[in-house]
């Protein structure tokens, strides 16, 4: 592990304490990990390393996930997904041009913004139009390159609506996955992503994997409001526990 010795001992047990907690978060909800991670773990690393790190690790869970994704998730997760990659790049190359204080800000307020939408009133099934499923698309992209949080427009566009629970989770999770991947690309073709990120992120990943699962072990044992509630309390301290910090 001499890859690591790039980073202290500080760096590393914030990374884990906070990665098995989102990856629980992840599992129980279907979203939360890069939201909840990335506040927390920029705070440790740089912004950019903690964008690229977060992706590694939410680029390999999804591919454990694919049978669930293939059986539940709504077709409209692609066509989220592929616009995704386009602006995924954009969004990664304005992060590598931001000074860094700037970029934790912006970050914890892209975490607010999610506690915001989460509190929106449940619409009904029927899926919205392309106006709206591009914009989705084209700002979870952005927002995946700049701070590894496609969820902030993709939240409400399935959890918003009154769809299954597991169409909505896995909808979700086909597309932070190929967000993710994207920003793994991204950051290699911007010369922006090292060695030391690929190791700390597949040292990571087992914590990934034991918090996901113990999250999917709650996952339909609570109710909706329960879960909407818990969810929505998790993300607002995290958010304001990231902008307290910068200030």
């Amino acid at each position: 592990m001499e890859f690591l010795d790039a980073f202290s001992a500080p760096q590393i047990a914030v990374a884990v304490m906070a990665t098995l907690g989102a990856a629980f978060i992840r599992g129980l909800a279907g979203f939360g990990f890069g939201i909840l991670l990335v506040p927390i773990l920029a705070l440790a690393l740089s912004p950019v390393e903690a964008v690229l790190a977060i992706n590694i690790m939410a680029g390999g869970l999804a591919f454990t996930e694919i049978r669930m994704i293939l059986r539940e998730a709504e077709r409209s997760a692609f066509a989220i997904g592929a616009l995704v990659v386009v602006g995924t790049g954009p969004g990664l190359w304005l992060l590598s041009i931001t000074p860094p204080d700037i970029a934790r800000l912006l970050i914890a307020l892209v975490a607010l913004s999610a506690f915001v939408a989460i509190l929106v009133p449940q619409r009904g099934a029927q899926q919205p139009g392309v106006a709206a499923t591009t914009a989705t698309g084209l700002s979870a992209g952005v927002l995946t390159g700049f701070a590894a949080m496609p969820g902030p427009p993709v939240v409400p566009y399935y959890v918003g609506r009154a769809i299954p629970r597991a169409v909505a989770k896995a909808s979700m999770v086909c597309i932070f996955g190929i967000a993710a991947l994207a920003g793994v690309s991204s950051g290699a073709a911007l010369g922006v992503l090292s060695t030391q990120l690929v190791v700390l992120g597949l040292a990571l990943f087992p914590l990934v994997l034991l918090g996901n699962w113990l999250g999917s072990l709650a996952f339909g044992k609570v109710s909706d409001t329960v879960w909407r509630a818990f969810v929505g309390v998790v993300l607002g301290a995290t958010a304001i526990a990231a902008l307290s910090r910068l200030f």
